[in-house]
């Protein structure tokens, strides 16, 4: 782990999201084991099987970010552009990688299925490019320059996280904590946007909600200093005795819940 911030951005791939038929799965999964590994996820694109879209995508996204990660479009289908897509993004030319087509050649033939010209598209990966294993039905992903591209099949997308984590840089961890009240939004807008002021270098995020009849606020802060992150909360919960309510320690899993309240 490295004292330095490490960013990144996730580029979701493919017309199935867009329509509403697939409901994407890996969001969530990326950005918990990311928030672990204390690479910050600053941004998140969804964009259609188009070569133009996601080429514009990832030019914009790889200069901003230390790394990118992509889902979706590197089967073996024609509507399968990613691969092609990155490469034109970098200039490069698409091949059939040697390790790739080893890998599936062994796997395919294991399995007794042919191993046909379209399966074979699934070794394919631009020039240069180092591959992402994939544990669970050995098609790999790749990576080019800070771009990681993996499948958009949730066990497959994980498996593949879950290989690559290790091998990227890690940079310090964001911690939060959480205050809970039975105060609206609209109670304590105000002074905690005055915390908010004073703490520049602490987010803080307001997440309402309703349970046991009844509404309330949640209040998070998150940020790398820990010393300054306990200031703030202590800020918060004096704010919120000020405003009359009382402070309830959140536990974790509550910390982002939101409702319509305020």
């Amino acid at each position: 782990m490295s004292d330095e911030t490490v960013t990144s951005a996730f580029l979701i791939i493919g017309n199935e999201i867009l329509s509403g038929r697939t409901k994407d799965k890996n969001l969530g999964f990326l950005a918990e084991k990311l928030t672990e590994a204390g690479i910050r996820l600053s941004e998140v694109r969804v964009v259609r099987d188009e070569e133009g879209e996601i080429v514009d995508a990832l030019r914009a996204l790889s200069e901003r970010y230390t790394y990118v990660f992509t889902s979706g479009g590197i089967g073996p289908t024609h509507d399968d552009i990613t691969c092609a897509s990155v490469a034109a993004a970098f200039g490069l030319p698409v091949i059939r990688h040697p390790e790739a087509m080893r890998r599936l050649t062994v796997h395919y033939a294991t399995i007794g299925r042919e191993f046909n010209e379209a399966r074979k598209k699934m070794a394919e990966t631009p020039e240069g490019a180092t591959l992402i294993d994939n544990p669970v039905s050995t098609a790999p992903g790749f990576i080019v320059e800070n771009v990681h591209v993996m499948a958009g099949v949730p066990s497959v997308f994980q498996a593949m996280v879950l290989e690559l984590l290790p091998k990227l840089k890690h940079g310090t961890k964001v911690q939060s904590r959480a205050v809970s009240c039975t105060l609206g939004e609209g109670v304590v807008a105000e002074a905690l946007g005055e915390i908010q002021g004073r703490y520049p270098a602490i987010e803080i995020g307001s997440y309402p909600y309703f349970r046991a009849g009844y509404f309330g606020t949640t209040l998070v802060a998150r940020g790398t200093d820990i010393p300054v992150l306990e200031e703030v909360a202590d800020e918060i919960r004096r704010m919120i005795r000020e405003k009359g309510g009382e402070p309830i320690e959140a536990r974790p899993e509550e910390e982002g819940k939101e409702a319509n309240a305020g």
